[in-house]
C-alpha cells in the first residue's frame, strides 16, 4: 500500500495485516482511508496465499470512527455526492463482511460509530479491557445508518433499539453481552491472543474455512443486499446534508451545546 494511513502487510504465514495507521487522530477515518482500507482488502483477497486476515488500528485507540472534519466536509456535499460517499463505505463494510478467509478484529481504547462497523463485520472480536464502544452518532443528529445491518445483526434488535437511541458508552465486559466482542484479553497481552487465534484457524483446512463462512452467511437471515445497502446509503446522505447535522456538526467543532440540548443538560 502507498497510502501510509492504511498499512498492509501479508507475513511468511498467509496471515495479512490491515492497519489504521493515523494515531495521532485515534485513527479516524474519511474518504480517502475507507478507500485505501478497500484496497488493501481487495489485495488481500486477491492473494492466493492469503489464510486470514487481522484488522487492527495503531497506537492507542482501535478508531475513533468517521473523521468529523471528513463528516463537516461531507455535510456540504449535496445529496447526490453524499450517496455516493456513503456507498463506498458501504462497500468497504461488505468487502470486510464477505471477505473468504476468517477476519479477526484485533480492538483497544475506542472504537466508535464506524469502527463498531468494522469490528460487527470480523469474524472473531479479541478486544483488550481497556476497550469501550459507542455508536455516537445521534449526538451530532446523525443515524449509524450504513453499518447499522452489520451492528444490529450482531447485537439483535432489542439491544440496538437502545444503544442506537441512546449513544452511550460500552464497556468491554457489557460489549460481551451484547455478542460484539468475542474475548476480553488483558491490556499487555493481546497480541499473544492474537498470535494464538492464528494459530487456531492456521491448523484448519483453508478450503473448509472459506466453506463455513459461506454457509454461515447462507444460513443467517440477516445478510445485508444491495436494496439494504442502497437505503442506508441514502438514509445517511440524506441526514448528513440536513439542518440537524449541520448544526451537530457545528456545535461540536464550536464547542457548544447543539440547540436541543436544554442548558441544564450539558455537562
Amino acid at each position: 500500500m502507498t497510502d501510509e494511513t492504511v498499512l498492509y502487510e501479508m507475513d511468511d504465514r498467509g496471515v495479512a495485516w490491515v492497519t489504521l495507521n493515523r494515531p495521532d487522530k485515534r485513527n479516524a477515518f474519511g474518504g480517502p482511508i475507507i478507500a485505501a482500507l478497500i484496497d488493501a482488502l481487495d489485495q488481500a483477497r486477491d492473494a492466493p496465499e492469503c489464510r486470514a486476515l487481522v484488522l487492527a488500528g495503531e497506537g492507542r485507540h482501535f478508531s475513533a470512527g468517521a473523521d468529523l472534519g471528513y463528516m463537516k466536509q461531507s455535510a456540504q456535499l449535496s445529496e447526490a455526492e453524499n450517496i455516493d460517499d456513503a456507498r463506498t463505505l458501504a462497500r468497504l463494510m461488505d468487502t470486510l463482511d464477505r471477505f473468504p478467509a476468517p477476519t479477526i478484529a484485533r480492538v483497544q481504547g475506542a472504537a466508535f460509530g464506524g469502527a463498531l462497523g468494522l469490528v460487527s463485520c470480523c469474524d472473531i472480536v479479541l478486544a483488550a479491557e481497556n476497550t469501550r464502544f459507542c455508536l455516537s452518532e445521534t449526538r451530532l443528529g446523525l443515524a449509524p445508518s450504513t453499518i447499522g445491518p452489520y451492528v444490529v445483526r450482531a447485537m439483535g434488535l432489542r439491544q440496538a433499539r437502545r444503544y442506537f437511541l441512546s449513544a452511550e458508552e460500552i464497556d468491554v465486559e457489557r460489549a460481551v453481552d451484547l455478542n460484539l466482542v468475542h474475548q476480553v484479553i488483558p491490556d499487555d497481552d493481546l497480541d499473544d491472543a492474537i498470535d494464538a487465534m492464528l494459530d487456531r484457524l492456521l491448523k484448519n483446512g483453508p478450503e473448509a474455512l472459506a466453506a463455513c463462512k459461506t454457509l454461515i452467511a447462507c444460513i443467517g437471515q440477516d445478510q445485508p443486499d444491495d436494496d439494504l445497502m442502497d437505503f442506508t446509503a441514502r438514509q445517511i446522505a440524506r441526514l448528513r446534508t440536513g439542518d440537524e447535522a449541520q448544526e451537530g456538526l457545528s456545535a461540536f467543532f464550536d464547542k457548544r451545546p447543539a440547540r436541543w440540548v436544554k442548558e441544564s443538560q450539558y455537562d
